[in-house]
């Protein structure tokens, strides 16, 4: 069994929390709601969280998937190097983003998630995980066979190449060649 890439799980568990904190932040805006300072400072921090964590991080073995339009995300991210690539330095700010959320009831939802995401992010952290982009790929040199440029004309089942009908405009050669010989029941 391979060992568990808990970075996956914290970016998608962040993702999700900076979502419910953006929602819960414009709700809690848009409601006027008492403390609707922390509801505002929700909607940034909520949107700072999405930016981070919208690209997927390439796994370590298998195939990396990345999300739909997440490359300008991703040279986004990478541009700040170090401090974006140390799931260290993600798990404290994340702890440290999710506090002010603690303060009013619209965003507590995502204040939790967002500190469940910074624990698994310390997690990954310990074991040595990092963020390595997922860029695309070049395109491979190798030349497509024959077969793929050309596909068969006619639809399966395909009898053998020897047992194909003939073209020919005398029926008797176009005719097939029963190996076995036929006689009528008697």
């Amino acid at each position: 069994m391979g060992k568990i890439e808990w970075a996956m799980w914290a970016n998608e568990q962040a993702l999700a929390a900076g979502l419910i904190l953006l929602t819960g932040g414009i709700v809690g805006v848009a409601g006027q709601f008492r403390g609707w300072e922390f509801a505002a400072y929700a909607v940034a921090a909520g949107s700072l969280v999405c930016l981070l964590e919208y690209p997927r991080s390439k796994r370590s073995k298998g195939t990396s998937v990345g999300r739909t339009g997440q490359y300008c995300f991703t040279v986004c991210v990478k541009s700040f190097g170090p401090v974006t690539r140390n799931y260290y330095v993600r798990a404290v700010l994340h702890a440290a983003l999710c506090v002010p959320g603690g303060f009013m009831l619209s965003t507590v939802l995502g204040c939790v998630c967002l500190g469940i995401a910074s624990l698994i992010y310390l997690g990954a952290a310990i074991r040595g995980e990092q963020w390595e982009p997922i860029l695309p790929r070049q395109p491979s040199a190798k030349p497509t066979a024959e077969s793929i440029k050309s596909p068969p004309s006619n639809p399966p089942p395909r009898p053998p190449a020897e047992m194909r009908r003939k073209r020919a405009d005398d029926l008797e050669a176009a005719a097939y060649d029963n190996p076995l010989p036929v006689t009528a029941n008697e």
